[in-house]
Protein backbone atom coordinates (compact mmCIF):
# COMPACT_ATOMS: atom_id res chain seq x y z
CA UNK A 1 0.00 0.00 0.00
CA UNK A 2 1.40 3.37 -1.04
CA UNK A 3 2.03 6.03 1.54
CA UNK A 4 -0.18 9.09 1.46
CA UNK A 5 2.47 11.77 1.50
CA UNK A 6 1.52 14.92 3.43
CA UNK A 7 3.20 18.22 2.44
CA UNK A 8 5.37 18.00 5.55
CA UNK A 9 7.19 14.91 4.22
CA UNK A 10 10.03 15.63 1.79
CA UNK A 11 11.78 12.76 -0.02
CA UNK A 12 15.40 13.71 -0.72
CA UNK A 13 16.69 10.21 -1.52
CA UNK A 14 15.14 6.74 -1.26
CA UNK A 15 16.64 6.43 2.22
CA UNK A 16 16.71 10.09 3.31
CA UNK A 17 13.43 11.82 4.18
CA UNK A 18 12.80 15.23 5.70
CA UNK A 19 9.81 15.95 7.93
CA UNK A 20 8.83 19.57 8.51
CA UNK A 21 7.72 20.38 12.07
CA UNK A 22 6.38 23.91 11.69
CA UNK A 23 9.68 25.83 12.10
CA UNK A 24 12.32 23.15 11.57
CA UNK A 25 12.97 19.83 9.86
CA UNK A 26 13.69 16.40 11.25
CA UNK A 27 15.36 13.82 9.00
CA UNK A 28 14.82 10.07 8.79
CA UNK A 29 17.67 8.00 7.36
CA UNK A 30 17.45 4.31 6.49
CA UNK A 31 16.14 1.86 3.92
CA UNK A 32 12.37 2.08 3.82
CA UNK A 33 10.42 -0.95 4.98
CA UNK A 34 13.13 -2.04 7.42
CA UNK A 35 13.84 -1.52 11.11
CA UNK A 36 17.33 -0.18 10.38
CA UNK A 37 16.99 3.59 10.54
CA UNK A 38 17.87 6.65 12.61
CA UNK A 39 16.28 10.01 13.28
CA UNK A 40 18.29 13.22 12.95
CA UNK A 41 16.90 16.06 15.09
CA UNK A 42 13.46 16.14 16.65
CA UNK A 43 11.78 19.35 15.54
CA UNK A 44 9.72 21.68 17.65
CA UNK A 45 7.61 20.87 20.68
CA UNK A 46 4.20 19.25 20.11
CA UNK A 47 5.19 17.91 16.68
CA UNK A 48 6.52 14.55 17.83
CA UNK A 49 3.39 12.80 16.54
CA UNK A 50 4.10 14.05 13.02
CA UNK A 51 7.55 12.44 13.15
CA UNK A 52 6.13 9.20 14.57
CA UNK A 53 3.46 8.99 11.86
CA UNK A 54 6.05 9.43 9.11
CA UNK A 55 8.25 6.80 10.73
CA UNK A 56 5.37 4.33 11.00
CA UNK A 57 4.66 4.73 7.28
CA UNK A 58 8.28 4.29 6.25
CA UNK A 59 9.78 1.84 8.76
CA UNK A 60 9.12 -1.12 11.02
CA UNK A 61 9.73 -0.29 14.66
CA UNK A 62 11.63 2.48 16.43
CA UNK A 63 14.92 3.98 15.22
CA UNK A 64 18.24 2.56 16.32
CA UNK A 65 19.23 5.99 17.65
CA UNK A 66 18.51 9.71 17.49
CA UNK A 67 21.31 11.93 16.21
CA UNK A 68 21.45 15.67 16.74
CA UNK A 69 22.98 18.42 14.66
CA UNK A 70 22.69 20.68 17.72
CA UNK A 71 20.42 21.32 20.67
CA UNK A 72 18.47 24.51 19.95
CA UNK A 73 14.81 24.43 20.94
CA UNK A 74 13.51 23.88 17.40
CA UNK A 75 15.68 20.79 16.95
CA UNK A 76 15.02 19.11 20.32
CA UNK A 77 11.45 20.18 21.05
CA UNK A 78 10.03 16.65 20.79
CA UNK A 79 13.28 14.89 21.68
CA UNK A 80 12.59 13.75 25.22
CA UNK A 81 9.20 12.24 24.42
CA UNK A 82 10.53 10.46 21.34
CA UNK A 83 13.72 9.16 22.98
CA UNK A 84 11.83 7.93 26.04
CA UNK A 85 8.92 6.49 24.06
CA UNK A 86 11.22 4.61 21.71
CA UNK A 87 13.81 3.93 24.46
CA UNK A 88 16.77 4.78 22.23
CA UNK A 89 20.09 6.58 22.80
CA UNK A 90 20.76 10.13 21.64
CA UNK A 91 24.08 11.25 20.16
CA UNK A 92 25.51 14.75 19.81
CA UNK A 93 28.89 16.46 19.68
CA UNK A 94 30.59 16.56 23.05
CA UNK A 95 30.39 20.38 23.09
CA UNK A 96 26.59 20.14 22.96
CA UNK A 97 26.32 17.83 25.97
CA UNK A 98 26.18 20.59 28.63
CA UNK A 99 23.02 21.92 26.92
CA UNK A 100 21.50 18.43 26.74
CA UNK A 101 22.16 17.45 30.35
CA UNK A 102 20.77 20.53 32.05
CA UNK A 103 24.16 22.01 32.96
CA UNK A 104 24.13 25.07 30.68
CA UNK A 105 21.81 27.27 28.65
CA UNK A 106 22.52 28.66 25.21
CA UNK A 107 23.29 32.32 24.71
CA UNK A 108 20.03 34.23 24.15
CA UNK A 109 18.76 34.92 20.63
CA UNK A 110 19.35 38.36 19.15
CA UNK A 111 16.25 40.10 17.72
CA UNK A 112 18.32 43.14 16.74
CA UNK A 113 19.81 41.42 13.68
CA UNK A 114 16.82 42.38 11.51
CA UNK A 115 15.80 40.54 8.38
CA UNK A 116 12.13 39.94 9.10
CA UNK A 117 9.43 38.99 11.57
CA UNK A 118 10.98 35.66 12.61
CA UNK A 119 14.09 37.51 13.73
CA UNK A 120 12.11 40.27 15.45
CA UNK A 121 10.18 37.68 17.47
CA UNK A 122 13.26 35.68 18.40
CA UNK A 123 13.31 37.16 21.91
CA UNK A 124 10.44 34.72 22.52
CA UNK A 125 12.43 31.65 21.49
CA UNK A 126 13.67 29.47 24.35
CA UNK A 127 17.41 29.21 24.97
CA UNK A 128 17.21 26.90 27.99
CA UNK A 129 19.03 23.60 27.88
CA UNK A 130 17.22 20.30 28.41
CA UNK A 131 18.20 17.36 30.61
CA UNK A 132 18.39 13.96 28.92
CA UNK A 133 20.51 12.49 31.72
CA UNK A 134 22.66 9.54 30.71
CA UNK A 135 20.54 8.84 27.63
CA UNK A 136 22.65 11.30 25.62
CA UNK A 137 26.16 10.32 24.56
CA UNK A 138 29.00 12.01 22.69
CA UNK A 139 29.53 11.16 19.04
CA UNK A 140 32.69 9.06 18.51
CA UNK A 141 35.70 11.38 18.13
CA UNK A 142 36.86 9.69 14.91
CA UNK A 143 33.89 10.91 12.83
CA UNK A 144 31.99 7.63 12.80
CA UNK A 145 28.20 7.86 13.09
CA UNK A 146 26.49 5.31 15.35
CA UNK A 147 24.15 3.00 13.38
CA UNK A 148 25.13 4.65 10.06
CA UNK A 149 28.40 3.03 8.94
CA UNK A 150 28.39 4.76 5.53
CA UNK A 151 28.11 8.24 7.05
CA UNK A 152 30.50 10.54 8.89
CA UNK A 153 29.87 13.52 11.09
CA UNK A 154 31.52 16.84 10.28
CA UNK A 155 32.09 19.47 12.96
CA UNK A 156 30.46 22.69 11.69
CA UNK A 157 30.58 25.20 14.58
CA UNK A 158 29.40 28.78 14.46
CA UNK A 159 25.66 28.47 14.86
CA UNK A 160 26.54 26.60 18.07
CA UNK A 161 29.95 25.45 19.26
CA UNK A 162 29.04 21.78 18.90
CA UNK A 163 27.02 21.93 15.69
CA UNK A 164 27.62 19.00 13.32
CA UNK A 165 26.48 17.95 9.86
CA UNK A 166 26.22 14.37 8.57
CA UNK A 167 27.73 13.36 5.23
CA UNK A 168 27.74 10.19 3.10
CA UNK A 169 30.63 10.22 0.66
CA UNK A 170 29.23 7.49 -1.59
CA UNK A 171 26.47 9.71 -3.02
CA UNK A 172 27.54 12.98 -1.39
CA UNK A 173 24.35 13.25 0.65
CA UNK A 174 24.40 15.91 3.36
CA UNK A 175 22.23 16.59 6.39
CA UNK A 176 23.40 20.11 7.17
CA UNK A 177 21.37 21.16 10.20
CA UNK A 178 21.61 24.94 10.52
CA UNK A 179 25.15 25.35 9.16
CA UNK A 180 23.40 26.73 6.07
CA UNK A 181 19.74 26.80 5.07
CA UNK A 182 17.61 26.60 1.94
CA UNK A 183 15.23 29.33 3.11
CA UNK A 184 15.64 32.81 4.57
CA UNK A 185 14.63 31.83 8.09
CA UNK A 186 14.46 35.40 9.40
CA UNK A 187 11.45 36.17 7.16
CA UNK A 188 8.01 34.86 8.13
CA UNK A 189 6.84 35.12 4.51
CA UNK A 190 9.78 33.05 3.27
CA UNK A 191 9.13 30.46 5.98
CA UNK A 192 5.44 30.23 5.06
CA UNK A 193 6.07 29.96 1.32
CA UNK A 194 9.30 27.93 1.69
CA UNK A 195 10.87 30.03 -1.04
CA UNK A 196 14.03 28.14 -1.98
CA UNK A 197 17.40 29.92 -1.66
CA UNK A 198 20.78 29.03 -0.19
CA UNK A 199 21.12 31.13 2.95
CA UNK A 200 23.42 31.35 5.93
CA UNK A 201 22.55 30.03 9.39
CA UNK A 202 19.69 31.70 11.30
CA UNK A 203 21.05 35.16 12.12
CA UNK A 204 19.22 35.52 15.42
CA UNK A 205 20.75 32.37 16.98
CA UNK A 206 24.26 32.31 15.46
CA UNK A 207 26.90 33.38 17.95
CA UNK A 208 30.24 32.96 16.15
CA UNK A 209 30.23 34.27 12.60
CA UNK A 210 33.88 33.55 11.81
CA UNK A 211 33.43 29.89 12.63
CA UNK A 212 30.09 29.84 10.78
CA UNK A 213 31.94 31.07 7.66
CA UNK A 214 34.57 28.34 8.05
CA UNK A 215 31.82 25.73 8.37
CA UNK A 216 30.14 26.85 5.14
CA UNK A 217 33.50 26.60 3.37
CA UNK A 218 34.01 23.09 4.78
CA UNK A 219 30.60 21.93 3.55
CA UNK A 220 31.03 23.67 0.18
CA UNK A 221 34.26 21.74 -0.32
CA UNK A 222 32.42 18.43 0.14
CA UNK A 223 30.52 19.20 -3.13
CA UNK A 224 27.24 17.69 -1.88
CA UNK A 225 24.79 16.38 -4.47
CA UNK A 226 21.79 16.58 -2.15
CA UNK A 227 21.25 18.46 1.10
CA UNK A 228 18.54 18.35 3.74
CA UNK A 229 18.84 21.41 5.96
CA UNK A 230 17.33 22.31 9.32
CA UNK A 231 14.99 24.79 7.65
CA UNK A 232 13.76 24.82 4.07
CA UNK A 233 13.38 22.17 1.38
CA UNK A 234 15.93 19.67 0.03
CA UNK A 235 18.21 20.95 -2.73
CA UNK A 236 20.14 19.02 -5.36
CA UNK A 237 23.03 19.01 -7.78
CA UNK A 238 24.13 22.13 -9.63
CA UNK A 239 21.58 24.37 -7.91
CA UNK A 240 22.90 23.31 -4.51
CA UNK A 241 26.58 23.53 -5.41
CA UNK A 242 26.35 26.88 -7.19
CA UNK A 243 24.35 28.27 -4.27
CA UNK A 244 27.02 27.12 -1.81
CA UNK A 245 29.75 28.56 -4.03
CA UNK A 246 27.96 31.91 -4.01
CA UNK A 247 27.38 31.85 -0.25
CA UNK A 248 30.98 30.88 0.48
CA UNK A 249 32.35 33.65 -1.77
CA UNK A 250 30.04 36.32 -0.35
CA UNK A 251 29.44 35.13 3.19
CA UNK A 252 29.78 38.52 4.90
CA UNK A 253 27.31 40.18 2.53
CA UNK A 254 24.83 37.29 2.28
CA UNK A 255 24.88 35.78 5.77
CA UNK A 256 26.28 38.10 8.44
CA UNK A 257 23.82 40.74 9.72
CA UNK A 258 24.83 44.38 9.65
CA UNK A 259 24.34 44.68 13.41
CA UNK A 260 23.80 42.47 16.42
CA UNK A 261 25.26 41.48 19.77
CA UNK A 262 27.25 38.60 18.24
CA UNK A 263 28.38 40.44 15.10
CA UNK A 264 32.05 41.48 15.03
CA UNK A 265 32.89 45.09 14.26
CA UNK A 266 33.55 45.70 10.58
Amino acid sequence: MEMEVPPSVMFALPDVTGVRTMLANACLIGERGTSNWVLVDAGVKLFGRRIVEAAEELYHGPPRAILLTHGHFDHVGSLKELAEGWDVPVYAHELELPFLTGREDYLPPDPSVGGGLMASLSFLYPNRGIDLGDRVKALPPDGRVPELPDWQWVHTPGHTDGHVAYFREGDRALVAGDAFLTVKQESALAVITQEKVIHGPPMYFTTNWERARESVLRLRDLRPEVAVTGHGVPMFGRELQSGLDLLAANFDEMAVPEQGRYVPSR
